[in-house]
């Protein structure tokens, strides 16, 4: 589940420490990891038509180094073979294996609102080993909703699902104010990894991963290049 996670986050907040943890038997570097979920979405894209794909085509398609493409794809596969590179399906297969995404991780949403019943529409988790099981919220208006399959409860059900299901992925969609609330109550039901959406750094005991995916700082980051180049 550790790698299908860092493959879902992309990796771009992981200190080394977090890197360790998650690759600590793989001599794979956090560059490349970040890289090779990029390889493989393109490599699924072109699997029907290219049966067998280069380093150098994979470069070329991103505008990165030859070189690099092929450390990268060597941490994974080994050598590409001569005049033939790499059998594309043979390579996905080798990422995704590399990757955990083979097997099935189920998740629990917090937060039916707007975002969340995004997230929970969003078909692509399964690409990545995730199967997000059902939503939960206070609110009785959304009780008994079916959202893309995916049942909506009361939070009151929460705990007999987690533990019935066990439960190790938990995504937070909830306004700031609840936020800590509800990984508290994620952590005591044996959740260790928790995708959080809220705009608020969470608390978490030593063992239990949160990645924050925090829009608002995301926006003022583009706002703030977007203001400096237009004053320029």
């Amino acid at each position: 589940m550790r790698r299908k996670l860092l493959l879902l986050f992309g990796a771009r907040s992981c200190t080394e420490e977090l890197y360790l943890y998650f690759m600590e038997d793989k001599n794979i570097s956090l560059q490349t990891l970040r890289r090779l979920p990029v390889y493989l979405h393109y490599l699924k894209l072109i699997r029907k038509d290219t049966p067998s794909v280069s380093a150098t085509a994979i470069a070329e398609k991103f505008g990165l180094n030859n070189v690099q493409v092929r450390k990268d794809l060597a941490a994974v596969s080994g050598s590409g073979r001569p005049k033939t590179g790499y059998f594309t399906d043979e390579l996905i297969v080798q990422i995704e294996n590399c990757l955990g995404c083979a097997s099935q991780t189920k998740a629990v949403l917090i937060g039916a609102g707007n975002l969340g019943k995004a997230l929970i529409s969003y078909n692509g988790f399964a690409d990545y080993g995730i199967n997000v099981i059902s939503a939960f919220d206070n609110s009785a208006d959304v009780f008994g909703r079916n959202i893309n399959g995916k049942p909506v409860l009361s939070m009151d059900e929460l705990e007999a699902v987690c533990l019935r299901e066990d439960i190790k992925l938990g995504i937070i969609t909830v306004p700031l104010s609840q936020a800590q609330s509800v990984c508290d109550t994620l952590v005591r039901l044996g959740i260790k990894a928790i995708w959080n959406f809220a705009p608020t750094i969470l608390r978490v005991p030593d063992g239990v991963l949160v990645e924050n995916e925090n829009l608002a700082s995301s926006l003022a980051v583009l706002s703030k290049h977007l203001h400096k180049n237009l004053d320029s």
